[in-house]
């Protein structure tokens, strides 16, 4: 006899009330043509020598195959205690054309060497000028060995090729292996929403790696879920940087968050920061105050507007038709897309915490999941499923 595989659960399935209206995954990848990958990296018992608990993200904008085909992008950071690679192209530019890494704080250089290396043998005409990859991390030193090197430029070349439409996997996959959002455990997530603009609908979908807040702080749709809880929370409780021979113990809501948004809307570079400006107000609605300790920087692009903000070395003078073009909404009407990030980031941060489960890491480090038997207690147990 054969069963049919159950979806993974999802904070809508535990009764998580929501605005806006979702795409068909509720994932980044409702976005046509937006591909995501992971290399998730999972070795060793608590008490072995080597001990890994990591692993890589990439979002591709345009899939493989469009890789290099430039998109409207803008940047913005809420607290700097962080790394984002290629910021400083982007905001010369406003253009993003590689796949985006996102991984552990001691591997950007190994997933920006990875990310070349893809490009340079796929799309070889790319490295023929030059290369400023974008890489994002977030911190998993409590559950992974950090220094230990696990990451390699192999896993970017493999989360890329491995890279998909359709539902993405949540949790403890990637680059969020590893890590812990508000003193449960945390990871990667998703979600999206659609937007009508006229005769047309366009989607704009959100990604996090969550590495942040507090216990005290996590709220979801309002209701107080992190000091209520009743699970243990041993990422906060314990002297762990004291024993592992630090000065101080970590201060709470440390870790940092990458927020990633996508959407096929025509915008302008401009636009697209203001986008990524308002993840921070998503976040906000899970309670985060943005911790000094935490690196929150997001990223926002338009896969709209193929052929349009090129910036490549010139081969020839100008011809009869010399000038780009791009249409885009009026900034008059763009409110409706900043509703839509700031929902579907407080969504995405619910689904990490519900799609995580229970990791024991590094030195018997251990973090647990939020447990479901809360959420659906502190929501009635309605359920609504995400995907159609």
């Amino acid at each position: 006899m054969t069963t049919t595989p159950q979806p993974p659960t999802r904070a809508r399935d535990l009764g998580v009330p929501f605005d806006g209206t979702p795409g068909r995954w509720n994932a980044i990848t409702d976005v046509p043509g937006v591909e995501v990958g992971y290399a998730t990296i999972i070795e060793g018992a608590p008490g072995d020598e080597v001990v890994a608990r990591t692993g890589v993200t990439a979002i591709l904008p345009r899939g493989r195959e469009g890789a290099g085909v430039p998109c409207a992008a803008g940047v913005h950071s809420l607290n700097g205690n962080g790394e984002l690679t290629g910021r400083s192209w982007i905001e010369e530019s406003g253009s993003l054309t590689l796949p985006i890494g996102i991984t552990n704080s001691h591997a950007v250089g190994a997933v920006h060497t990875g990310i070349d290396r893809w490009a340079n043998e796929v799309h070889p005409e790319l490295s023929a000028e030059w290369m400023l990859p974008v890489v994002g991390e977030t911190w998993d030193g409590y559950l992974n060995q950090i220094n230990a090197g696990h990451v390699r430029p192999e896993h970017a070349i493999l989360a890329i090729e491995s890279a998909a439409g359709g539902p993405v996997a949540e949790g403890n996959v990637g680059g969020g292996t590893g890590m812990n959002c508000y003193g449960f455990k945390g990871g990667s997530g998703t979600a999206s929403r659609v937007v009508r603009f006229g005769a047309e609908t366009h989607t704009v979908g959100v990604f996090l790696q969550a590495n942040f807040g507090t216990r005290d702080e996590l709220r979801l749709a309002g209701v107080p879920l992190g000091r209520e809880s009743a699970a243990p929370n041993p990422y906060e409780d314990i002297e762990w940087f004291v024993r592992d021979g630090r000065r101080a113990r970590v201060r709470a809501g440390s870790g940092s968050v990458i927020g990633i948004v996508i959407t096929d809307a025509p915008l302008l570079p401009g636009q697209c920061e203001a986008l990524a400006r308002r993840v921070p107000l998503g976040l906000a609605r899970t309670g985060t105050s943005g911790s000094h300790f935490s690196g929150d920087i997001f990223l926002a692009c338009s896969t709209a507007n193929a052929g349009a903000f090129t910036s490549s070395i010139p081969t020839a003078e100008p011809g009869e038709d010399p000038y780009e073009t791009a249409r885009f909404v009026p900034w008059g009407r763009i409110d409706p897309y900043f509703e839509a990030v700031v929902q579907a980031t407080e969504e995405a941060v619910a689904n990490v915490l519900v799609a995580a489960r229970d990791m024991v890491g590094r030195d018997g480090h251990a973090n647990v999941a939020l447990p479901h038997d809360e959420v659906r207690a502190a929501f009635g147990g309605r359920a609504e499923h995400t995907a159609a």
